[in-house]
């Protein structure tokens, strides 16, 4: 019995330790220099780079003086030295660089890979596969750099949830890792697969419908459908120059009556109408008075960014304002925050911007360890 239980103990610390190195850290640069910080607000790599980037794969890239880049793991310790002139992050456990003879894939080692292969242009890796161009035409291929799918597309895009988007001619279609079609090529335009419904939203000349079990359901009277990227059961669609609502069935759920909408989450979507914004639940009902300047989706917290003049504040589910509007969410003009990143809460936290500083508040408002910064991503 003593010896299991120094094995079971010997588990857990392997566990907690795995844990502590993979905890999730945000990007940030306090007086000049970036570093990292943990969700407690504490610097985990003090800071010490001119310029950095986010964690992909537990590793970063980094550079002191700004003219050689390598990477660092989440202990901040080198992994791969600072020696390439460029780099891209790693996917698939394969990176893009750049050293004095041009561009090459490298492993997480830092040895060049598919040397042999005969590469024209470089793409990252998605899922454990890259798109592989020869002369005018697009396949895939692995890890391995071994040819999985034929070069036969005029365009491909990356793997989304086991799908790619590709381009025959001037038609598109869906492809899953083997190259077979999921959705043939034979539409004017088609979105990413990305739920588990796999509902795919389609154009077909002037036609707009879902493709739901490999057939096209035409949505009468829709001049334009948005993806079910954030939710997998409603999305919004525009009849008669209104946005209103459809599920994954191709049913008209809520009427087409508003200028603009955005995304169902918690049950809530923001919608804009009489030049303000307001909220309105499944049924169509306004639950939130239509009153803002704007509003973004809900969290999966519960909360979601309004304002009513020029800055931002944070509602809950009842249209109360639990963080007052004092506060700017999104980067203007030359970033290096990404244009998708979320707006609101995630994992507890929210991003804010106030004056000319960035940090993290909590759900009561208060200011993370009370800390701002010059720049701040999220955590990855």
């Amino acid at each position: 019995m003593k010896t299991i239980k120094i094995s079971l103990l010997t588990l857990v610390l392997i566990f907690s330790v795995t844990l502590s190195f993979a905890q999730k850290l945000a990007l940030a640069n306090e007086t000049g220099k970036f570093g990292y910080i943990n969700t407690s607000g504490e610097w985990h790599i003090e800071p010490q780079f001119k310029v950095a980037k986010n964690f992909s794969e537990d590793m970063a890239q980094a550079s002191i003086n700004g003219k050689k880049w390598g990477y660092i793991n989440r202990k901040g310790e080198w992994v791969i030295e600072p020696k390439f002139k460029k780099t891209k992050a790693f996917n698939s456990g394969i990176a893009i660089v750049a050293d004095d003879d041009g561009w090459m894939y490298i492993n997480k080692k830092g040895e060049r890979v598919f040397s042999k292969l005969n590469i024209e242009k470089f793409y990252d890796f998605s899922e454990g596969l890259a798109p592989y161009r020869q002369g005018k035409l697009v396949g895939f291929i692995d890890t391995n750099g071994e040819i999985i799918v034929e070069p036969k597309y005029i365009k491909a895009f990356d793997f989304l949830n086991g799908y790619s988007k590709v381009r025959v001619g001037d038609k598109w279609g869906l492809i899953d890792k083997t190259g077979a079609y999921f959705v043939k090529p034979e539409y004017d335009g088609v979105s990413k697969v990305y739920n588990s419904n796999k509902v795919v939203t389609a154009k077909k000349g002037e036609q707009n419908g879902l493709i739901i079990n490999n057939e096209f359901k035409v949505i009468e009277g829709a001049e334009k459908i948005w993806n079910f990227s954030i939710n997998s059961d409603l999305t919004y669609a525009k009849k008669g120059g209104k946005i209103g609502f459809i599920n994954s069935k191709g049913e008209w759920v809520i009427k087409p009556k508003y200028d603009k909408a955005r995304a169902f989450r918690n049950g809530l979507a923001p919608v804009f109408a009489n030049k303000s914004w307001g909220y309105i639940d499944n049924n169509g009902e306004t639950i939130i008075p239509i009153q803002y300047r704007d509003a973004e989706i809900f969290s999966v917290d519960g909360l979601a960014p309004v304002k009513s003049e020029k800055f931002w504040g944070f509602m809950d589910k009842n249209g109360e304002m639990v963080i007052d509007e004092k506060y700017d969410i999104t980067a203007g003009g030359f970033s290096i925050f990404k244009k998708n990143n979320e707006k609101g809460f995630v994992n507890g936290l929210a991003r804010v911007k106030y004056k000319k500083s960035w940090g993290f508040i909590n759900k009561e408002g208060k200011l993370l360890k009370n800390m701002w910064f010059k720049n701040l991503e999220l955590f990855y």
